[in-house]
């Protein structure tokens, strides 16, 4: 009888078991989210633990897009930050309001970026190109810097972008697209050293691998010091002799470029022999140690060096450009005579000291508009200061050694061959204010 109530007392029990629901194989998306939105409302001060799941590779794309939605500033930027983030959360994530959370976006999506088109679909792609586009065009400059130094090295990215942030207004965005990227031409980077004459812009340029001979060629013609120190020291431009000539020529007046002239190794007998007539005895003493000389020019720079450690202070003793040009403007000779006389003489630097000073500009834009090779905006120099026409043929000849047809001459014999508008938007070129 006991045997048979403990029977029936267990049979009762596996009636009751029996009538409860199984348990559910797995927890349904919705309620995890449901789950996770309430940790998400108690942690809104801190992140805590959701800021560590938007960490974790293996949290699931929809967790990780929930929380680029609805997290802190804190747990976006965790998602921005995780390479395993689907792509629609990073586009989501790159109009996020947080700029922290853009910057470390604009971190990932370049490291991404290479071999991407390979393991993704057409719409992870095209979505992640998108996220590229709206970083690229981001209202902060930190954000674009940070791009622009994440993708300066890649092919794999579209050209467009490339030349957007290498057009960018701040330098520090440009530089290193300018420096590295590959998908410059050499017409894209004369484009951009045609528009804008920023130093750092420049001299990015002319730190590429390498520098072509067009480019080259027009960052001379910038004039900007530092820019062409970097050419010159940059061992994968490719400088004309030509235009190697016109630095040696320059080179006088600048001592910043005599130690990078010295250093260059494609430099021809006949450019280090004049390049030794400029340089100081240490740097003359460098160039006479090169192992690339032949004997004659080794003797020619030993006999230079021997002379210029011969040298006497009393050799100095000449009255400088700078107090002749203040004894005129003092007697009140410094006019267009003072600068035909000087310009026939080949006076250079006094020719530049006095249109510096009757032009009201600084004797640096002055060395610029007379090195250009270009007799335009010289004549609209020479307009400016009040001189004549003969003024500035005398200048074109002796100063600036132009050939013949490139000297513009008088017009009716007396006359400037430039119209008024023409001359104003030379000088605005050069930044002088008309």
């Amino acid at each position: 009888m006991a045997n048979r109530g403990k029977g029936k007392e267990t049979g009762k029990k596996m009636d009751q078991t029996s009538s409860r629901p199984a348990p559910r194989p797995g927890l349904d998306p919705r309620d995890a989210l449901d789950i996770l939105d309430i940790h998400i409302r108690r942690e809104q001060q801190t992140g805590g633990g959701a800021t560590e799941l938007a960490g974790k590779t293996d949290a699931g794309a929809d967790v990780l897009q929930y929380l680029a939605q609805h997290g802190t500033p804190v747990v976006r930027a965790a998602v921005a930050a995780n390479p395993a983030a689907p792509a629609i959360a990073n586009r989501l994530l790159a109009d996020d309001d947080a700029e922290d959370v853009r910057a470390e976006l604009a971190v990932k999506i370049g490291r991404l970026m290479p071999g991407l088109s390979e393991r993704e679909s057409s719409h992870i792609f095209a979505l992640t190109i998108e996220t590229l586009e709206c970083l690229a065009r981001d209202a902060s400059v930190r954000v674009r810097a940070i791009l622009a130094e994440e993708i300066k090295r890649l092919d794999c990215i579209p050209r467009d972008i490339a030349l957007a942030l290498a057009r960018d207004v701040n330098a520090i965005v440009a530089a290193p697209i300018l420096q590295y990227s590959p998908l410059l031409s050499d017409a894209d980077l004369i484009e951009i050293i045609a528009c804008g004459q920023v130093q750092l812009v420049l001299t990015a340029i002319a730190s590429r691998n390498p520098v072509n001979e067009p480019v080259a060629d027009r960052l001379v013609q910038s004039l900007d010091v530092p820019t062409v120190a970097a050419l010159l020291v940059n061992p994968d431009a490719k400088i004309r002799k030509e235009t190697m000539d016109r630095i040696i020529a320059q080179a006088e007046e600048i001592q910043a470029w005599h130690m990078p002239l010295a250093l260059r190794a494609d430099l021809s007998a006949r450019a280090i022999r004049r390049i030794g007539s400029l340089v100081g005895a240490s740097i003359l003493e460098r160039l006479a140690a090169r192992n690339d000389l032949s004997d004659a020019t080794r003797i020619h720079l030993n006999r230079e060096l021997r002379a210029r450690l011969a040298e006497t202070p009393e050799t100095f003793n000449a009255v400088s450009a700078a107090d002749m040009v203040a004894a005129a403007r003092k007697d009140g000779r410094l006019d267009g005579v003072f600068v035909e006389q000087a310009a026939q003489a080949g006076q250079r630097e006094i020719v530049v000291l006095a249109l510096a000073y009757l032009a009201h500009v600084s004797e640096q834009t002055v060395k610029k508009i007379l090195s250009t090779g270009n007799a335009k905006p010289v004549v609209a120099l020479i307009w400016h200061a009040h001189l004549s026409m003969r003024v500035a043929f005398k200048v074109q000849t002796f100063v600036m050694k132009l050939h013949a047809r490139d000297i513009l001459p008088a017009r009716g014999g007396i006359g400037f061959p430039l119209s008024k508008e023409e001359m104003r938007w030379h000088l605005n070129y050069f930044n002088i204010p008309v």
